[in-house]
């Protein structure tokens, strides 16, 4: 039976996260900047274990699809102050998976242990089906990511490795102001493009053309002029650096074609 979670602010979330930051830095008396030190946080602050293993091989759950890879990235042991990341994001092995490795510690580490902790602990979870030992007590599988339990500490890992002071400074450093950032994006490909246009007066047009050339791709344009930069700073990845500034409210990358070429 899947346990209840309750609901908790948004604010609530960044509140504690903010919390965490400030309480190892007075611990270990240092300054936080980034790429925050999530391990040190993990093993010398918090005293959880990392360790990496085949976690659906650990746990019995077979690959819902071999081509993406795992599906469960993480699972934390409450009882035993431990964390299994799977093997497919150890950044020794792999140093293009370690912004996904600092994610997924900061949502065990970081979200589940300080959100979740007192839900699960000492919960006895039909154990016998991990031979016998320690059941983990949540198992965070891709495919649950919608659920309140792990939007909870998806969330929480996005204010703990990009804190909102930091990145506002990181931003205003980067770009001179605290602007907001309008990226045009064009659904579908240039013919779509071609047909929203067909109408207008030809000369028009090819300057429309000329002007929007750049912008054919805007993903690429957004990683790599805006996201990336701030991604490599922080030491996440494009995708959860583009969702975080989103959301403190510094980048908003759909402009509709229709309301630029009206002069919106």
């Amino acid at each position: 039976m899947a346990k209840f979670v309750p609901y908790l602010a948004e604010e609530a979330i960044e509140r504690n996260a903010e919390a965490l930051l400030t309480e190892f830095a007075h611990a270990r008396d240092v300054v936080i900047e980034p790429p925050i030190p999530i391990e040190d946080i993990m093993e010398k602050y918090l005293k959880l274990g990392i360790e990496f293993d085949d976690t659906h091989r650990l746990f019995g759950i077979p690959r819902t699809d071999l081509s993406q890879g795992s599906d469960i990235l993480g699972a934390i042991f409450f009882d035993e102050k431990r964390v299994v990341v799977d093997e497919s994001l150890d950044p020794e092995e792999y140093p293009n998976k370690e912004g996904r490795y600092r994610f997924t510690l900061a949502h065990e580490g970081g979200g589940h242990w300080r959100l979740h902790r007192s839900l699960y602990a000492r919960d006895p979870m039909q154990a016998a089906q991990f031979g016998g030992s320690s059941a983990p007590s949540v198992i965070c599988r891709s495919i649950q990511a919608n659920e309140r339990v792990e939007w909870q500490a998806n969330f929480y890992a996005s204010c703990l490795l990009m804190p909102r002071n930091l990145v506002f400074r990181a931003w205003k450093r980067e770009f001179g102001d605290l602007e907001l950032r309008e990226l045009i994006e064009i659904s579908g490909g240039p013919e779509d493009y071609d047909r929203e246009i067909e109408e207008i007066d030809p000369e028009v047009k090819q300057l429309l053309r000329e002007k929007m050339s750049s912008l054919r791709d805007p993903a690429e344009m957004l990683s790599e002029e805006i996201v990336r930069p701030l991604a490599e700073q922080f030491g996440v990845s494009p995708i959860a650096m583009r969702i975080r500034l989103e959301k403190l409210g510094l980048l908003h990358r759909e402009v509709p074609l229709r309301r630029m070429l009206a002069g919106g």
